[in-house]
Protein backbone atom coordinates (compact mmCIF):
# COMPACT_ATOMS: atom_id res chain seq x y z
CA UNK A 1 0.00 0.00 0.00
CA UNK A 2 0.98 3.47 -0.82
CA UNK A 3 2.20 5.81 2.41
CA UNK A 4 2.80 9.48 1.59
CA UNK A 5 6.20 10.60 2.91
CA UNK A 6 4.73 14.23 3.27
CA UNK A 7 1.27 15.10 5.41
CA UNK A 8 -1.41 16.87 3.80
CA UNK A 9 -2.88 19.50 5.61
CA UNK A 10 -6.47 18.42 6.18
CA UNK A 11 -6.89 21.67 8.54
CA UNK A 12 -7.82 23.94 5.16
CA UNK A 13 -11.16 23.23 3.94
CA UNK A 14 -10.44 24.07 0.17
CA UNK A 15 -7.46 20.73 0.54
CA UNK A 16 -10.01 18.42 2.07
CA UNK A 17 -12.45 19.46 -0.89
CA UNK A 18 -10.00 19.35 -3.74
CA UNK A 19 -8.86 15.53 -2.09
CA UNK A 20 -12.62 14.41 -2.13
CA UNK A 21 -13.73 16.66 -6.02
CA UNK A 22 -10.42 17.41 -7.14
CA UNK A 23 -11.09 14.87 -10.47
CA UNK A 24 -12.04 15.96 -13.96
CA UNK A 25 -15.03 13.66 -13.80
CA UNK A 26 -16.19 13.92 -9.96
CA UNK A 27 -19.01 16.54 -10.06
CA UNK A 28 -20.27 15.43 -13.65
CA UNK A 29 -20.56 11.65 -11.76
CA UNK A 30 -22.34 13.48 -8.77
CA UNK A 31 -24.82 15.40 -11.24
CA UNK A 32 -25.53 12.21 -13.51
CA UNK A 33 -26.35 10.14 -10.50
CA UNK A 34 -28.37 12.79 -8.87
CA UNK A 35 -30.40 13.00 -12.42
CA UNK A 36 -31.01 9.37 -11.97
CA UNK A 37 -28.61 7.80 -13.52
CA UNK A 38 -27.52 5.07 -11.44
CA UNK A 39 -25.91 2.21 -13.09
CA UNK A 40 -21.85 2.48 -14.45
CA UNK A 41 -23.33 1.82 -18.06
CA UNK A 42 -26.12 4.84 -17.72
CA UNK A 43 -23.24 7.33 -16.29
CA UNK A 44 -20.42 6.14 -18.93
CA UNK A 45 -23.24 6.80 -21.54
CA UNK A 46 -23.99 10.09 -20.20
CA UNK A 47 -20.96 11.14 -19.82
CA UNK A 48 -18.96 10.09 -23.21
CA UNK A 49 -15.94 12.14 -23.03
CA UNK A 50 -14.66 9.72 -20.17
CA UNK A 51 -13.37 6.65 -20.69
CA UNK A 52 -15.36 4.07 -18.89
CA UNK A 53 -11.68 3.06 -16.93
CA UNK A 54 -11.86 6.67 -15.40
CA UNK A 55 -15.06 6.76 -14.63
CA UNK A 56 -15.22 3.62 -12.70
CA UNK A 57 -11.71 4.75 -10.91
CA UNK A 58 -13.63 8.20 -10.08
CA UNK A 59 -16.91 6.12 -9.01
CA UNK A 60 -14.65 4.41 -6.64
CA UNK A 61 -13.06 6.69 -4.99
CA UNK A 62 -16.27 8.61 -4.30
CA UNK A 63 -17.46 5.69 -2.82
CA UNK A 64 -13.92 5.20 -1.11
CA UNK A 65 -14.93 9.01 0.23
CA UNK A 66 -18.58 8.27 1.28
CA UNK A 67 -19.91 10.15 -1.46
CA UNK A 68 -22.04 7.53 -3.32
CA UNK A 69 -22.68 4.26 -2.19
CA UNK A 70 -22.79 0.84 -4.36
CA UNK A 71 -25.60 -1.39 -4.21
CA UNK A 72 -24.71 -5.08 -5.43
CA UNK A 73 -27.79 -6.97 -6.23
CA UNK A 74 -27.49 -10.57 -6.37
CA UNK A 75 -27.98 -12.75 -9.66
CA UNK A 76 -27.17 -13.18 -12.73
CA UNK A 77 -25.66 -11.15 -14.54
CA UNK A 78 -24.56 -8.73 -11.29
CA UNK A 79 -26.24 -5.36 -11.62
CA UNK A 80 -24.72 -2.69 -9.41
CA UNK A 81 -26.11 1.01 -8.69
CA UNK A 82 -24.65 3.88 -7.22
CA UNK A 83 -26.59 6.35 -4.79
CA UNK A 84 -26.06 9.76 -3.34
CA UNK A 85 -25.35 9.41 0.19
CA UNK A 86 -25.95 12.75 2.54
CA UNK A 87 -21.89 13.87 2.32
CA UNK A 88 -22.96 13.50 -1.80
CA UNK A 89 -26.43 15.22 -1.64
CA UNK A 90 -24.75 18.21 0.11
CA UNK A 91 -22.43 18.64 -2.36
CA UNK A 92 -25.10 19.36 -5.25
CA UNK A 93 -25.65 23.08 -4.30
CA UNK A 94 -22.41 23.83 -5.32
CA UNK A 95 -22.19 21.68 -8.51
CA UNK A 96 -25.86 23.78 -9.11
CA UNK A 97 -24.09 26.76 -8.79
CA UNK A 98 -20.71 26.16 -11.05
CA UNK A 99 -23.10 24.65 -13.98
CA UNK A 100 -24.64 28.28 -13.45
CA UNK A 101 -21.42 30.00 -13.66
CA UNK A 102 -20.58 28.13 -16.50
CA UNK A 103 -23.87 28.72 -18.40
CA UNK A 104 -23.32 32.25 -18.19
CA UNK A 105 -19.72 32.55 -18.82
CA UNK A 106 -20.31 29.59 -21.83
CA UNK A 107 -19.87 32.59 -25.02
CA UNK A 108 -16.70 33.92 -23.03
CA UNK A 109 -14.85 30.73 -22.66
CA UNK A 110 -16.08 29.68 -26.06
CA UNK A 111 -14.21 32.89 -27.09
CA UNK A 112 -11.15 31.78 -25.13
CA UNK A 113 -10.58 28.41 -26.18
CA UNK A 114 -11.03 29.63 -29.73
CA UNK A 115 -8.32 32.08 -29.82
CA UNK A 116 -6.00 29.89 -28.23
Amino acid sequence: MYERKTPQDLECGTIVAMKIFGAKWKFCIIDAINRGYNRPSEIHREIMEATPRVLDMQLRELDEHGVVFKKVHPGLPLKVEYYLTPLGQSILPIIEMLDKWGNKNRDIVKEKVVSA
